[in-house]
């Protein structure tokens, strides 16, 4: 390996930068310092009102003085480079007895494809300079306030509806980090509220979870319901689900930035059909491994995704769902069988009173 004093950097090396992550399939890229993010308070008091639910990992103590400092992560960070790769926005169709499947979890489990891409982009720096450079990265998996830290790098502004949102790009992109002790100048932040008086994400919510200061509750949201949460999904908010089984894509489909919004990168986009609920319900734990292994699904495990559909079935109301539902009732997870008798009763108590 040649030095770093045998090799200067090029002088360009930003823009190289930036040209390599293109190449990759990062729709976009800017550099913010490793200064601790202002807003970190905001955090601090989602976390003590009890907004992040049974995400008990993000309350960590090791968590959260990583959250409010990314030197913490890497005391050697000069820079943070930060990226975002398209995924394609939610498909329009609509048909009876047909699940929601939030438009991200219908391809590639974006952890598979991203990593690679990281480290690739990693090595075209090192060879660069000519020498190892210190380094974290992450893709929704690290401690740290990554929306933030992607509006000071220039990529977006924190929209109502707590999604980062690009004037040209809208919200459906992943975004991804990489702590570099490399010098890069940073990238101005992007500090206009682009989004008005527009409420329309907020009116959309069927659970109301969005809250003022661009936060969400995230114990009333729909993709926690389905995702995160292990537990009966609380009897009060079933109803609001809908045919959502697994996330949600309500307040970004109605967000205005998002008709501007790119196809997504063709290593995601190899779109899962949307299911039909009557035959997801029969799915054996081998079946529903096998179906959902290299996608997001599988985050929200069998028992999961059954307890979601059996909800979708009892919100969409169609009688022909009874017998299903009640082969349902014989099932060996306890979470199914409690979620499949709320859609029978629903369903009678809709069809039949």
């Amino acid at each position: 390996m040649v030095s770093a004093e045998k090799m200067a950097a090029p002088a360009n090396l930003k823009e190289l930068i930036v040209e390599k992550s293109e190449q990759l399939g990062f729709i976009l890229a800017g550099v913010t310092t490793p200064e601790p993010p202002a807003n970190y308070a905001v955090f601090e008091h989602w976390l003590a009102q009890g907004r992040h639910g049974n995400m008990n990992y993000l309350a960590a103590e090791r968590s959260r003085v990583r959250r409010a400092d990314p030197l913490e992560i890497l005391p050697e960070c000069k820079s943070i480079l930060v990226l975002a790769t398209p995924y394609n926005p939610p498909s329009l169709e609509t048909q009876a007895l047909t699940g929601r499947v939030s438009a991200y979890a219908r391809g590639e489990d974006y952890h598979n494809v991203l990593p690679g891409r990281m480290a690739e982009l990693v090595q075209f720096i090192e060879e660069q300079v000519g020498s190892p450079i210190k380094n974290r990265w992450y893709t929704d998996t690290g401690p740290i306030l990554e929306r933030e830290l992607a509006q000071r790098a220039g990529l977006g502004w924190i929209g109502k509806n707590s999604c980062l949102i690009h004037p040209q790009h809208g919200s459906y992109f992943f975004l991804s980090e990489i702590l570099l002790d490399l010098e890069l100048a940073p990238d101005p932040s992007l500090d206009t509220d682009h989004c008005g008086t527009c409420t329309r994400c907020l009116v959309a919510c069927p659970t109301q979870c969005i809250l003022p200061d661009r936060t969400l509750d995230a114990t009333r949201c729909i993709s926690y319901l389905t995702i995160e949460l292990k537990e009966d999904i609380p009897l009060e908010l079933r109803d609001q689900i809908g045919e959502w089984v697994f996330g949600c894509d309500i307040c970004q489909m109605v967000c205005p930035w998002n008709r501007f919004a790119p196809e997504g990168d063709p290593a995601l986009t190899n779109e899962e059909p949307l299911p039909t609920l009557t035959n997801e319900l029969t799915l054996t734990p081998q079946a529903f491994n096998q179906r959902f292994k290299r996608t997001p699904v599988s985050r929200a495990k069998r028992r999961g995704y059954l307890r979601n559909v059996a909800v979708a079935l009892g919100n969409a109301g169609e009688a022909l769902a009874l017998p299903i539902l009640q082969h349902a009732l014989n099932d060996d997870e306890p979470l199914i069988r409690e979620h499949a008798q709320w859609a029978i009763e629903k369903i009678k108590r809709t069809t039949y009173d």
